[in-house]
């Protein structure tokens, strides 16, 4: 893969993770809070798979997977408990 592909593919990893920060700080909803949060992480997870494959480590890969099992995780666990808070899409 060209070197120059990989520097622009993670130059727009970083930029739209910085856009999503923005939304990250100030989203509206807890939701979407959540939302952002979780696409930053889907981010890094791409950034982790962009590395091994320019460091052609089969290691990064394995980290990448289990940051995103984590990751799922806790999504899951954010949203069973605001679910129970009774935070809902309404706007505050």
């Amino acid at each position: 893969m060209s070197s120059a592909l990989i520097v622009a593919v993670i130059g727009v990893l970083l930029l739209s993770a910085i856009a999503t920060f923005g939304r990250l700080i100030s989203g509206p909803t807890v939701p979407d809070r959540v939302v952002a949060a979780n696409s930053i992480g889907l981010m890094l997870f791409s950034l982790i798979v962009i590395l091994a494959m320019v460091f052609e480590t089969e290691s990064f890969l394995d980290v990448a997977l289990v940051y995103s099992v984590l990751q799922f995780i806790d999504i899951i666990i954010v949203s069973k408990y605001l679910n129970r808070q009774g935070v809902h899409h309404d706007e505050p």
